[in-house]
Order: C-alpha cells, then structure tokens, then sequence
C-alpha cells in the first residue's frame, strides 16, 4: 500500500510547527541552563562577560555558603515538611470527596457540588482568613500553612471527572460478592486511581512548594520559615540603599555574596521539583488527560 506523500503546503505547515516548538524548547530550557551556569560563576565575571567559558570565572563559592548556611538549610527542611504535610491532607480531601461526588446514587451532590463551586468565585478575603487563623490558635504553627488550603474544588473536580470514567459495573460486580462501600473504595478505586493520585500530589506539592505568601503572613518565628522565605530574604538583601555612603563597601559586598547565593540558591530549591517530575511523568499525562476530558 503506497503511503501518502505529504504536499508543499504540509511540509511548510510542518516546518512552522517544527520551528515553532523548538523555539518553545529554548524559551523554558534556556533560562533553566542559565541558572545552572550562573550558580557556578563569579558575579563580577557574569556581570561583566555574561555567560562564559573561561574556567578560571567558576567557583562553587555559592553552594559552599548555602551548604554553611543554616537558615537555608532549615528552610528546606520547612518547605520539605510544609509542603509534604499540605500534600498528603490535600489529596486525601481531593479524593474522599471527588469519589462520592462521583457516584450516581449519592444524595445531594448537585447541591454539594453547587457549594464548592460558588466558593471559587466567592470567598472571604485575606483580613477574615487571618482572623479565622487567628482565633483558632494555628498562628506561627505548620497548620496555618497547611489547613486553609488544603480544600481545592478544581481539584476535587478532576478528581470526580476521573472516578466517573471509572466502569460502574465494577462497583455492580463487587457489591453483588458482598463487599462493603469502604472495601471497593480501597481495595479496587484507589490501586485503579493512581494517576489521578499523583497528579493532584504533584500539583499540591509544587504549589505549597513555590508558595511563600501565606508564610509570610501566618509564620513570626524565622526558624520556621520555608525556603521561599529564605530566598526572598537574600533577594531584599541584594538591593544596595544609595543614601547609605559610610556603608557603601559593605553594601557592595553583601550585594556581591547575595548575587552570589542567589543563583545557587534556586538551584537548590528547583532540586526536588526537578527530581519528582521524572518518576510521575507516566502518571502525570494519563491522569490530566483523564480527569479533564472525560
């Protein structure tokens, strides 16, 4: 059978998607490898030369400090545990009520799913979150990063559009053998609901991950900060005040080690993310794909 040879048009056609995704590439690869790089340069040398070379411009000056630095490591280690804590809480509320939500014979979940709904348009604002935090006692503890948004109604609904795909005469078959609502959700919807599982722990966690606002309001004590908090705090550092002339070669050289940790320091902090992405790849596409369309 003779294949179909494609047209001029086709191979133009083609050739602009072809560019178009290689320019696409570039545009997110290329300030990754620049990061990677300048993490490794010498400020004043990146400064001068931009990327370059010559040897003799590296150091590893910058992951010397960060590794020293115990606030650094300390909000790591906050941020691992924030955001590991967030993930699992969040994923669980995702899928215990996406799966009911789910179900046909589930009494009222057009009005329960009406509720979530008008709670993405409609909520209470930064000032009566903060009091609700407040008065619950959960100020400047792991629960007031953790807790308030840990709800996510997108998320429940792709979780709900995941468990709907799912083939009814499964549950059918398992109730007619004599098995309990709780023994099918765990023994057959769950082991069945991995990809939808990964993704929303993926998006949970690279959300709370790259998140520093609700720290920066709900946390005082600095020794609990996350490393996003950490990082901003070198960003501030690296801005020189020009009125204050008595400090100015103090001020040029904490600018210089700040430039210098900052680089490094995003490095450091993109590790798990870029680290994770690999293994929940395979899981990644099947269950956005999944949970979206269906």
């Amino acid at each position: 059978m003779d294949s179909i040879k494609p047209t001029k048009m086709d191979k133009v056609v083609l050739g602009v998607i072809f560019t178009l995704l290689v320019l696409l590439v570039v545009a997110i690869i290329g300030p990754l490898i620049y990061m990677v790089v300048a993490s490794f340069m010498e400020p004043t040398a990146l400064l001068n030369k931009g990327l370059s070379f010559d040897l003799s411009d590296y150091s590893l000056e910058g992951y010397r400090m960060i590794l020293s630095d115990d606030k650094i490591i300390g909000g790591f280690l906050n941020a691992l545990l924030y955001s590991s804590v967030f993930t699992v809480i969040t994923v669980s509320v995702c899928v215990f009520a996406g799966y009911p939500l789910a179900l046909d014979d589930f009494v009222g979940r057009k009005v329960i799913m009406t509720l979530f709904i008008i709670t993405m348009f409609f909520g209470g604002g930064l000032i009566p979150t903060y009091l609700v935090v407040k008065s619950l006692g959960m100020l400047d503890t792991i629960w007031a990063l953790v807790i308030p948004g840990a709800v996510s109604v997108w998320n429940i609904i792709l979780a709900r559009t995941f468990f709907r795909g799912l083939p009814k005469e499964m549950n059918e078959a398992a109730k007619i053998d004599g098995a309990s609502d709780f023994t099918i959700f765990f023994s057959i919807i769950i082991p069945l609901s991995k990809p939808i599982v990964f993704v929303l722990a993926l998006y949970a966690f690279v959300g709370h991950w790259n998140d520093f606002f609700q720290s920066l309001i709900y946390l005082e004590n600095q020794d609990k900060y996350p490393l996003q908090l950490v990082l901003r705090r070198i960003l501030i550092l690296n801005k020189v005040d020009p009125n204050i002339v008595s400090s100015i070669k103090e001020q040029a050289e904490l600018a210089r080690l700040s430039e210098l940790m900052k680089y490094a320091a995003i490095v450091v902090s993109s590790l798990p993310l870029l680290v994770m992405y690999p293994f929940f790849q395979k899981y990644f596409e099947k269950g956005v794909m999944v949970g979206s369309l269906k």
